[in-house]
């Protein structure tokens, strides 16, 4: 927040029929979602009372700011959280991160959402040394996968294991292969989608292939098995990844009409609602907390010896679980 922002502002005439989100966006240089964000966590008051972020100004009225317009800067914090470690030496660590876990600290309208919980906050703490190639926001970080999106993640503990490991990425020499739960029916036993990907210029959250001038972008898939359940249609794929482009799996498997299931922001439902020949049942929903995708297999040259590392990590749990019960309920209900 700049040094001479004022913590109470006063509107005038000229304000009159402004929303207070879009006023005071503007009055303080600051996004207008900034500003909602301090209005949901009761850091606004118009004329002394809690405002809401549609209000339309009258002019005269008195707006108390009672926290920093700007977000304070993003920082690192060792924190003790528990780490499946599957590999570790001198040079680099494997990890098996789970669901749910920021891979570095990211948007969020509380500290706590920004910078709590990450895995570098827990590799802070686990290991001495990390690499500093990526700053001091991403000690060690080499590649990253989405929150959402769980599996084995390789972290560089000094810096010239980071830049040899991020030259094999560069190079796409390492092998990463991920499995997926799509909607819908795959016709193709295996298939390549070479779609270059942008960020979506409407949902700044997504990405798209519908833009010329993206990056490149290229995912190789094969289908394990073709599920047809009372829950609708699914398939079970292998993908490899030439790239690692943001949300490169599930904005290129969206873009062929099947979502990975849980993926809400690429059009996945959020519910899973039983099917019969008459239409749906009541009742019987299911839904699944993260996406249903898991980054399964990771082969890499080390970065100190040259040896081939090849590391598996099984589904998780929660999505072995949920694929029974899946399985499970359809067999029963037919």
């Amino acid at each position: 927040m700049p040094a001479a922002f004022p913590s109470l502002i006063t509107t005038t005439t000229d304000d009159v029929g402004q929303r207070l989100d879009q006023f005071l966006a503007l009055r303080l240089d600051v996004s207008r979602a900034r500003i909602q964000e301090l209005i949901h966590a009761e850091k606004i008051l118009l004329n002394g009372v809690l405002a809401k972020p549609s209000v339309k100004l009258r002019g005269g009225e008195s707006i108390s700011l009672l926290g920093p317009a700007e977000r304070p800067p993003l920082r690192a914090i060792a924190e003790d959280i528990s780490l499946d470690i599957l590999c570790e030496d001198d040079d680099l660590a494997i990890i098996n991160k789970p669901s749910g876990m920021m891979v570095h600290a990211g948007a969020g309208a509380t500290e706590d959402q920004r910078n709590r919980g990450t895995l570098v906050n827990a590799l802070l703490h686990h290991f001495a040394q990390l690499s500093a190639v990526g700053g001091e926001m991403r000690p060690g970080i080499v590649h990253r996968l989405d929150k959402e999106t769980s599996g084995l993640i390789v972290v560089a503990k000094n810096d010239e294991a980071h830049r040899k490991l991020a030259a094999q990425f560069a190079r796409r020499e390492v092998k990463k292969t991920y499995i997926a739960l799509v909607h819908g029916l795959l016709k193709k036993d295996k298939g390549t989608i070479s779609a270059s990907i942008s960020r979506d210029q409407v949902r700044r959250t997504r990405m798209t292939t519908r833009l010329s001038g993206g990056r490149e972008a290229v995912s190789h898939y094969q289908v394990v098995r073709r599920l047809e359940t009372v829950y609708g249609k699914f398939t079970l794929i292998k993908v490899k990844i030439d790239t690692g482009r943001t949300h490169q799996i599930r904005v290129h498997m969206a873009s062929l009409g099947h979502p990975v299931v849980g993926d809400t922001l690429y059009g996945a439902p959020g519910e899973l609602k039983q099917q019969t020949q008459r239409g749906q049942k009541e009742g019987g929903a299911l839904s699944l907390t993260r996406n249903f995708l898991h980054a399964a297999e990771l082969e890499l040259a080390h970065p100190g010896t040259g040896d081939k590392l090849s590391l598996n990590s099984p589904l998780p749990r929660e999505l072995q679980d949920w694929l029974e019960l899946l399985e499970t309920v359809s067999r029963q209900g037919h």
